[in-house]
């Protein structure tokens, strides 16, 4: 059920429905789609990064951030698992079966969009919920090595932290040097998410995945991302290139804000229900619930 829209937002939800209405589009999702899950971004509105993120190179490179990671997001784990989706997930989910969505494309790692019920998306930056190998590529269930971690560690978990962007949690340093790490079940190297962290690069297959669902659209609609890092980016601005209209709906600027079509400077789970309950209901359909 949709919130009530404020009037200040009312008429850019208008605008937005009738730049949408009738083309074929696709989502460009970011952490500001799943704030209200509960998950922490690294830029709030209007606020510099929080904390450092990390870094792609030295996870690969060097155990004991590796070994700091998994310590926190051993302690982050539960809860970041335990995440639901929120409305905006759903209204993308429900205008996706409604034909006008062709996909999604989407900077987080959390599953939330599959979770919502989205049938079609591309995880640029992969999801927390797999484990790979760095030395063989064994594939590995989260939960499954999240047992492994706490058979190691078995007070691991009476620590208590906030819960962090890439699903680990703000832990102190003190007593991580003795945090055991498992390694991989078959060959014993070390274990990494099965994401791109900052700095790291998008694999080519799924680059070239979400172009081709761009393709499609005769629209871009941007929701919850600064598009401060390329990998999103480029697509904003690819969309802008081929001039397809482009929506931007962000709590804070943008990096793309120069090339919008239409900007809305408010919450995704405000606005993606009163979007998808006009777009799906028809003209009649009110920006109120029901």
């Amino acid at each position: 059920m949709a919130r009530p829209v404020p009037d200040d937002c009312a008429a850019l939800v208008e605008d937005l429905v009738a730049l949408l209405a009738g083309r074929r589009f696709v989502a460009l999702t970011g952490a500001g789609c799943s704030t209200e899950s509960g998950i922490p971004d690294y830029r709030g509105a209007g606020r510099p990064v929080r904390r450092q993120p990390l870094q792609h190179a030295a996870f690969v490179r060097e155990a004991p951030v590796r070994q700091r990671y998994w310590a926190r997001a051993t302690v982050a784990w539960e809860r970041f698992a335990a995440a639901r989706p929120n409305p905006a997930h759903e209204a993308l989910a429900a205008l996706e079966r409604g034909g006008g969505l062709r996909g999604v494309i989407t900077q987080n790692v959390d599953r939330l969009h599959h979770a919502a019920g989205s049938a079609r998306v591309i995880e640029l930056h992969g999801a927390l919920a797999e484990v790979r190998c760095l030395v063989c590529a064994r594939a590995e269930a989260r939960a499954a090595l999240q047992e492994r971690l706490l058979a190691a560690n078995p007070t691991w978990l009476e620590r208590t932290a906030a819960l962090a962007p890439d699903g680990d949690a703000d832990l102190p340093a003190e007593g991580i040097a003795a945090f055991e790490v498992p390694g991989c079940l078959v060959c014993e190297g070390p274990l990494m998410p099965d994401v791109v962290f900052f700095g790291g690069s998008v694999p080519a297959d799924k680059t070239e995945a979400a172009w081709a669902l761009l393709d499609e659209a005769e629209a871009l609609l941007v929701v919850g991302t600064s598009l401060a890092v390329l990998s999103g980016f480029r697509f904003a601005r690819g969309a802008a290139e081929r001039g397809l209209p482009l929506a931007i709906v962000n709590q804070g600027p943008t990096r793309a804000d120069a090339l919008a079509t239409l900007r809305i400077d408010a919450a995704a789970g405000l606005i993606l229900p009163a979007l998808a309950a006009r777009l799906l209901r028809g003209p009649a359909a009110s920006l109120s619930p029901r």
